[in-house]
């Protein structure tokens, strides 16, 4: 009787456990797609010694507009870090 109980326990709790990657794999593969699609991206600019500020840039993706952005921070004199928080919505 304990050994089929003991089975019970270890399928629930791999059923339980599943359930839970599968719902944290969803949450995180929006951002991921978000990453990847073309738009406009929102940065947190950190720069050291310096004011942070918030900036979008256009790109065919978040690296694409990251690096843009970081490209004409640095061309103003500036030593930023743009750090993606996301897409804006509607572009």
């Amino acid at each position: 009787m304990s050994v089929n109980r003991a089975l019970i326990v270890v399928v629930a709790g791999v059923l339980f456990a599943a359930a839970g990657a599968a719902t944290a794999g969803s949450l995180s593969s929006d951002r991921q797609v978000e990453f990847f699609a073309s738009g406009i991206h929102q940065f947190y600019v950190w720069c050291p010694g310096a004011n942070d500020f918030l900036a979008s840039a256009a790109g065919s993706n978040g690296q694409d507009a990251q690096m843009k952005l970081y490209n004409s921070v640095k061309t103003s004199g500036k030593s930023c870090w743009p750090m993606w928080q996301g897409r804006v919505a509607g572009f």
